[in-house]
């Protein structure tokens, strides 16, 4: 009887400890498969964070490309060499290093938060931009046009004051020019003349400034040469200074004047074609050919 118990009690214990043994087995499957696919979360998790970082680092280049500022764009600089650092950190990190990922974890979301306030900078700057860009356009189109005006309304008052000035030069008419005796009396031939004679009228002009104005008579010879007594003998045109061969003064009063001038021969003048030019106040106000036997 005794024995019986014994046995029975031997069978009990038997059991439980095949109980134990098999919720213990369970228990270690379990708590191995949770390790297992703990560590597969964390080694997930590494790779994502892995990935934001590697796309976090490539944006800092992406926004550098936006933006023309030196000071800006060393920080983006700075902030990319961080942000590649914290990648390198991760890289080194285990993927069961729950309190290492934890941290980086952190670090990110400060990465991210830095990277959206330079965005929104770099926007604002950007709409800046192009505002004082369209602006600038703005400006430069009407400086533009007012530049256009402003020639055009030089070219119209250049234009303008050349035809005042055109029209306030004196005029010559009935410009006549022969040899006569020492009498001022005109004859044929250029070899008995003691004298040329020139006469023309200057026109009337309301607009021509009056007073005091001197003429000059040019007279180009047949052989090229001009008539003159003095080499000094000069005036001024188009910035050249012109050997004059007579020179008289007369007062303008803009209404019609005859003018008579002579040139006394006293050297030998040859048959044929001369020229005569008659200059007043910088201008050659009359021109005619003539010839002589």
């Amino acid at each position: 009887m005794e024995n019986n118990k014994i046995k029975y009690i031997l069978y009990i214990a038997t059991g439980l400890l095949l109980v134990a043994a098999i919720a213990f087995g369970v228990m270690w499957i379990n708590s191995t498969k949770q390790i297992e696919e703990m560590e597969e979360l964390f080694a997930i998790e590494k790779e994502e964070l892995e990935s934001e970082y590697s796309t976090f680092a490539t944006q800092y280049d992406e926004l550098k490309i936006r933006i023309s500022n030196d000071s800006l764009r060393m920080k983006l600089d700075q902030e990319k060499l961080r942000t590649q650092q914290l990648l390198e950190e991760l890289k080194q990190t285990k993927a069961d290093d729950a309190a290492e990922i934890t941290r980086l974890k952190k670090e990110l979301k400060t990465v991210r938060a830095v990277m959206r306030s330079y965005v929104m900078q770099i926007d604002s700057l950007n709409r800046i931009n192009d505002k004082l860009t369209k602006e600038n356009k703005r400006v430069k189109a009407k400086m533009k046009e007012a530049n256009e005006t402003i020639t055009t309304l030089s070219e119209e008052k250049e234009a303008l004051s050349e035809k005042v000035e055109l029209a306030s030069q004196l005029d010559v008419l009935g410009l006549k020019m022969f040899p006569a005796k020492k009498n001022g009396k005109e004859i044929g031939k250029i070899k008995k003349a003691k004298k040329l004679v020139i006469s023309f009228t200057i026109s009337k002009n309301i607009t021509a400034p009056t007073g005091d104005k001197t003429i000059y008579a040019h007279i180009i010879a047949p052989d090229g040469n001009v008539l003159t007594k003095e080499s000094s003998n000069l005036f001024s045109y188009e910035n050249k200074e012109i050997n004059y061969s007579i020179k008289k003064y007369i007062e303008y009063t803009g209404e019609e004047q005859e003018v008579t001038m002579y040139w006394d021969i006293e050297e030998y003048l040859q048959p044929g074609r001369y020229r005569l030019h008659i200059f007043a106040d910088g201008n050659m106000i009359g021109y005619n050919d003539f010839n002589f036997e």
